[in-house]
């Protein structure tokens, strides 16, 4: 079994400029900067021969490049308690065809469609027990962050390897976007 998830990789310059935001909040246990990314899918754990129906299918998406902006912090909260610190990603119409294409190959490849509304976020921190007033003074103290734009030419097919200190994740195949896809059609 393998457990797999489709996302972007984040340019060097937008991960360094996350990184600089972890700190300051108790009990935040910060994403790795190489670890960094935005997920497009996630997908779970899946057998070697599903993995590879959804690389076949994913390297049939096609889609245009874009450019990704960060802007400003939030959290996922279970109950009153924020449980994860994250940047959103400005909704761009590029990032949702993207999103769409590659929901649609995954489920050509046999899972079932993803019920969750998207929400394109790059997650920062996992928060266990950080206290409610710390984590509304950071999110008050940092939501003007902006990053970006910079371009996006390939999305990930990655893999999450679960141990002690986190997740780890590896790309496990790269699948490139267009660039100015469409102006130079029917011709």
């Amino acid at each position: 079994m393998i457990r797999l998830f489709v996302g972007l990789a984040l340019p060097d310059a937008l991960r360094e400029r996350l990184a600089a935001l972890a700190c300051g909040l108790p009990n935040a246990r910060w994403v790795e900067d190489h670890n960094l990314h935005l997920t497009l899918r996630f997908i779970g754990e899946v057998d070697e021969a599903t993995g590879q129906d959804i690389h076949e299918s994913l390297s049939a998406v096609r889609a245009p490049s874009f450019d990704l902006m960060l802007d400003g912090l939030g959290t996922f909260q279970s109950g009153r308690r924020a449980n994860a610190l994250w940047a959103g990603a400005e909704r761009v119409p590029e990032l949702l065809h993207l999103r769409d294409k590659v929901e649609s190959a995954v489920v050509r490849a046999g899972l079932a469609p993803e019920p969750r509304r998207f929400l394109p976020h790059v997650t920062l921190a996992r928060l266990k027990d950080a206290p409610v007033h710390r984590v509304q003074s950071y999110v008050a103290a940092n939501n003007l962050f902006r990053a970006g734009p910079e371009r996006i030419d390939h999305f990930v097919l990655f893999s999450s390897h679960l141990g002690r200190a986190g997740a780890d994740y590896t790309a496990e195949a790269e699948y490139p976007l267009k660039v100015d896809m469409g102006k130079h059609q029917g011709h």
